[in-house]
């Protein structure tokens, strides 16, 4: 991890009564180096908030919102819950897996793309929805998803929710 990463990560917890309450937006900041968090920046995640490197991949693989492999440059979340199962979610993801030629999670071969099924994206109203880098876009009908990957991929890519300069 960069000295810089280190540094931003240990002002952060500054910022928390407990140090520990940062580990969230410290993932983030690790994430954003490489676009994923291998075992070994894990590990250094942990040694900065004295805790068991098991519990910062805990939380790693529990939210859909980090990655422990490399991922595609433009991130699409398929919303798989009810309301949006009930308008043809799991369609969605079925054809964009398709198209892309992968398996959920994976990266497309030309590194442009992962799908990832993923729990309520909170904008049920737009059923089925798909979170495409860190745009909303519902509700999806297969026929529009052409469209939508064209339009990714015209973006910058998935951003991190929180950035550090550097060096």
């Amino acid at each position: 991890m960069h000295d810089t990463t280190r540094k931003a990560i240990l002002e952060l917890q500054k910022l928390y009564p407990e140090k520990r309450s940062a580990l969230i937006p410290a993932l983030h900041l690790a994430q954003s180096e490489q676009g994923f968090l291998p075992r070994e920046i894990q590990n250094e995640v942990a040694e900065l908030f004295d805790i068991d490197p098991n519990e910062v991949n805990s939380v790693v693989t529990f939210y859909d919102m980090f990655f422990e492999k490399p991922v595609g440059k433009h991130i699409l979340h398929v919303c798989k819950n009810a309301s949006c199962m009930l308008r043809g979610a799991d369609g969605l993801i079925q054809t964009l897996c398709q198209k892309l030629n992968v398996q959920p999670r994976g990266m497309s071969a030309d590194g442009e793309f992962t799908v990832i099924p993923s729990e309520c994206l909170g904008a049920c109203d737009r059923a089925p929805m798909m979170l495409v880098d860190d745009q909303v876009v519902g509700p999806v009908q297969e026929r529009d998803i052409d469209k939508i990957l064209s339009e990714a991929k015209k973006g910058p890519g998935h951003p991190s929710p929180v950035e550090v300069e550097h060096a």
